[in-house]
């Protein structure tokens, strides 16, 4: 990303989606927006806006952070991570590549067995029509 586009992300996105979607930062748990979320609809990339995450994929982990067991097809992609003296999965968005969270192997799914943690910062929201 050329030095130009950088400064126009870093103008749109608050300071914490920039740190998190581009520097790999985390939020604090249970202090993100969609922690208690509970709206039908999608869950979008900040950053580029791609869809990612169907409301009905969502569950209350009480990890702190969003969680859901899975995401739409083709749209994350999974990257080993072993920063901070760690071996962890992260969840970046196929499109644009920003950093969105981590997937863990403890998901009540038993289709997916995914918990896929991921940084409300990193997500907007948008709401399914109510006559739908």
């Amino acid at each position: 990303m050329t030095d130009s586009n950088q400064a126009k992300l870093k103008a749109r996105l608050s300071r914490k989606a920039y740190e998190v979607t581009q520097n790999k930062a985390t939020e604090a748990p249970f202090s993100g927006a969609f922690v208690n979320h509970h709206e039908d609809g999608m869950y979008n990339c900040v950053v580029c806006g791609q869809q990612l995450f169907a409301s009905d994929a969502k569950f209350d982990s009480h990890s702190g952070w969003p969680s859901f067991d899975q995401a739409l097809p083709d749209t994350t992609k999974l990257v080993m991570d072993t920063s901070h003296g760690m071996q962890r999965t992260e969840v970046v968005c196929s499109n644009c590549g920003s950093h969105l969270g981590h997937a863990f192997d403890d998901g009540p799914s038993e289709t997916t067995g995914q918990r896929l943690c991921i940084n409300s910062c990193a997500l907007d929201f948008e709401e399914k029509p109510k006559n739908s």
